[in-house]
């Protein structure tokens, strides 16, 4: 029992301290181009899906819509991004990048790609999927933990 205490204890201070030291890392790498994580992963998203909604922006990234409204205000202030109302409801905004945005995604992603190779540098392939298949299915669970389904507490497991 003490092992497996363990173990969890140290699962989760790896996650978050890997999570922590990589957003630390990769806000240095773009600080030259006045840019933080943040707004980098805000514009990256709205690249892949131009033009959406605000609101399901803000769903789509897990944030709080106050929280994306401000980063959404710097981008907008710094012309990386600009809002207009929805044809069908000028009450709905949504998000378009600019062309500066778009230059600026091409300066940005060959950063995060030399970035992610060097953390990853010397890991064998087989060890980097059997993580990224661990980690998909914690994900899994504690999205369905989030939603209220157990699946230990319906089988009948203590």
């Amino acid at each position: 029992m003490n092992d497996t205490r363990s173990w969890d204890l140290r699962l989760g201070y790896l996650i978050h301290d890997v999570s922590r030291l990589r957003r630390v890392s990769f806000d240095r790498e773009l600080a030259h181009l006045g840019i933080t994580r943040s707004q980098w992963w805000v514009l990256a998203f709205i690249s892949r899906n131009d033009g959406l909604q605000q609101t399901r922006l803000a769903n789509e990234l897990d944030v709080g819509k106050v929280a994306l409204g401000s980063l959404i205000d710097r981008l907008e202030a710094a012309g990386f991004v600009e809002r207009r109302a929805d044809g069908k409801d000028r009450r709905v905004k949504r998000v378009f990048l600019t062309d500066s945005a778009r230059e600026l995604i091409g300066k940005i992603q060959p950063i995060s790609d030399n970035f992610n190779a060097r953390i990853l540098e010397d890991i064998p392939r087989d060890d980097l999927e059997l993580t990224s298949r661990t980690l998909f299915a914690m994900k899994q669970r504690l999205m369905a933990l989030s939603e209220g389904i157990d699946k230990s507490a319906s089988d009948g497991l203590d």
